[in-house]
């Protein structure tokens, strides 16, 4: 039985795998495309401030993207999940979050809530780094919690 669920476990990784590398094509064509209209057709060699920050945006996605497509062909040739990537992505994420961020739709008190949680999740993850290189812990076997 537990080869079964094993192979079946693998058949979703590939199709995982193959899925995330369609969106990652596709990603990359909307960015190319994007930065085709903006270079060249709107406002040739000059970008406006919001049209820079949807190019990050893009940009960090498509990093997303990649990283996440490394961290699972990763467990499905090793059968091991990289904490160390798993942190990077996230770290990545919420970079671009920041970027992101739109200033003008900051308002009010809850505003404040979102600034602090990012900064509280920016900081956790950053400590969660740091002590997982200072551990040398780079992976683990699935289904093993690290110590």
């Amino acid at each position: 039985m537990i080869e079964i669920v094993n192979k079946f476990e693998k058949a979703i990784y590939a199709v995982l795998m193959i899925l995330l590398m369609v969106v990652l094509i596709a990603s990359v064509g909307e960015l190319v495309l994007f930065l085709w209209k903006t270079l060249v057709l709107v406002t040739p060699g000059i970008f406006v401030p919001g049209e820079m920050v949807t190019i990050l945006g893009g940009f960090l996605l498509v990093l997303i993207g990649v990283e996440l497509l490394d961290t699972i062909k990763a467990y499905f040739i090793e059968n091991t999940i990289h904490v160390e990537i798993v942190i990077l992505l996230a770290m990545i994420a919420m970079a671009r979050k920041v970027i992101l961020l739109d200033p003008s739709s900051l308002k009010g008190f809850e505003s404040g809530f979102e600034l602090m949680g990012i900064g509280v999740i920016v900081v956790g993850l950053g400590a969660g780094y740091y002590m997982i290189k200072k551990a040398g812990l780079l992976s683990f076997p699935a289904g093993q919690k690290p110590e």
